[in-house]
C-alpha cells in the first residue's frame, strides 16, 4: 500500500485510468524525449556518483559478473520455454526483451528504495548498463541460428545480421550512451559534482518522475489491446516469469551473500523487461519477428506489474531471506 500511495506511482495509475477511459490526455513527444532523456541522465550520475564514493572492490566485480550471468540466464530460460509454443523468431525476440532490462522501472525502484531506507551500490547502475547486450547478442546468435536451419531445409540462401553491427547500435543508441556517459561524468566528479548537480538530478528528479511516469500511463493503456490479442502462453509467461527470474537472482544474492538493497535491484532488473532498446534493435535483427508481441507484452503486461506490484514484492523478499 505504501507503494501504491507513492505520488509517481499514483500518476502512472492516473495515466492507466485516463488511457483506458480514452481521454485526449497526452505529453506531447518532444517533452516525452526530454523526460526519458533527463530521468537516464539523472541516474547515470547517480550512479557515477555513489561508485566514485564507495570505489571498485571484488564483491562489486562478482555482482556485476552476477548481473551479466542473470541476463544470459533469463534469456536462455525464456527461449527454451518458448521456442516450441511460439514462432522460434518470436521466442527469440520474447526472450531477449526479458532478458534486457527496463530502465524506467528500475528508476522507479530506486524511490521505492529510498522510501524504505535501503541504499543501493552505484554499481548497480553500471549493472544495468552491462545486462542490455547480452540478450541482443543471445538473439542475434538464435535468429542466425533459426535463419540456417530454415535454409537447410528449403534449399535457399541465408543472409545473416553482423554482430558486429548490432552490438554497434545497441552500445551506441542514444539511451544507452546517454546513461553510460552520465555515469562515467559522475563518477569523475565525484562529491563535487553531486553537490554541484542536486538541484539537477535530486531535487527535480522526483517530480519530472512522476510525470514520465504519467505517460507511460498513457502509452501502457494504448498498448494494452496488443498485449491481450497474444496467446495465453505469453501473457503467463509476461506474468509469471518475472518471479522466477526474480527468484533465481535473489539465490544467486543469498550464494554470493549480496547487500539487501543491492539484491532487490539485481531482481528487479533480472524481473523487467526492455521495451525501448531492444525493440529498437530487433527490429532490424530480427525482422521475421512480431514487434507487437515483444514490445506489447514487456510494455502492456510486465511493466505495469513490475511497477504496481513486483518492486515492493521484490525488495521484502530481499529484506526477508537477506536482511
Amino acid at each position: 500500500m505504501q507503494n501504491l500511495l507513492d505520488p509517481a506511482i499514483l500518476f502512472f495509475i492516473f495515466g492507466v485510468t485516463a488511457g483506458a477511459l480514452k481521454s485526449n490526455l497526452e505529453i506531447p513527444p518532444a517533452i516525452a524525449k526530454f523526460l526519458s532523456l533527463y530521468l537516464l541522465m539523472a541516474l547515470g550520475l547517480k550512479g557515477g556518483f555513489a561508485l566514485a564514493k564507495s570505489g571498485m572492490d571484488t564483491s562489486i566485480a562478482i555482482s556485476l559478473a552476477a548481473a551479466i550471468a542473470m541476463a544470459f540466464i533469463v534469456s536462455a530460460l525464456g527461449y527454451a520455454f518458448l521456442k516450441t509454443r511460439v514462432a522460434k523468431f518470436d521466442a527469440a525476440a520474447v526472450a531477449a526483451s526479458y532478458g534486457s532490462v527496463s530502465a524506467v522501472t528500475f528508476v522507479t525502484a530506486t524511490q521505492v528504495l529510498e522510501a524504505s531506507g535501503l541504499t543501493f551500490g552505484g554499481h548497480m547502475t553500471a549493472a544495468m548498463v552491462l545486462m542490455e547486450s547480452p540478450a541482443i547478442i543471445m538473439a542475434v546468435l538464435l535468429a542466425n541460428s533459426i535463419r540456417h536451419e530454415q535454409t537447410a531445409t528449403s534449399g535457399g540462401s541465408s543472409i545473416n545480421m553482423s554482430l558486429g553491427k548490432i552490438l554497434h547500435e545497441s552500445f551506441t543508441d542514444g539511451a544507452q550512451l546517454l546513461l553510460l556517459g552520465s555515469m562515467v561524468i559522475g563518477f569523475i566528479s565525484g562529491e563535487a559534482g553531486k553537490t554541484m548537480m542536486q538541484p539537477f538530478a535530486g531535487d527535480l528528479f522526483k517530480g519530472l518522475l512522476s510525470f514520465f511516469l504519467l505517460d507511460m500511463g498513457l502509452m501502457v493503456a494504448r498498448n494494452f489491446s496488443e498485449a491481450k490479442k497474444t496467446s495465453a502462453v505469453l501473457i503467463v509467461y509476461a506474468s509469471i516469469g518475472p518471479l522466477v527470474h526474480a527468484a533465481i537472482a535473489l539465490t544467486i544474492a543469498v550464494l554470493l551473500k549480496m547487500p539487501v538493497a543491492d539484491a532487490a535491484m539485481l531482481m528487479v532488473l533480472s524481473a523487467s523487461a526492455s521495451y525501448i532498446v531492444v525493440p529498437a534493435v530487433l527490429r532490424y535483427a530480427i525482422p521475421e519477428a512480431n514487434p507487437s508481441l515483444y514490445f506489447g507484452l514487456s510494455l502492456g503486461v510486465t511493466f505495469p506489474l513490475n511497477i504496481l506490484f513486483g518492486i515492493p514484492l521484490y525488495i521484502y523478499a530481499a529484506r526477508a531471506v537477506l536482511g
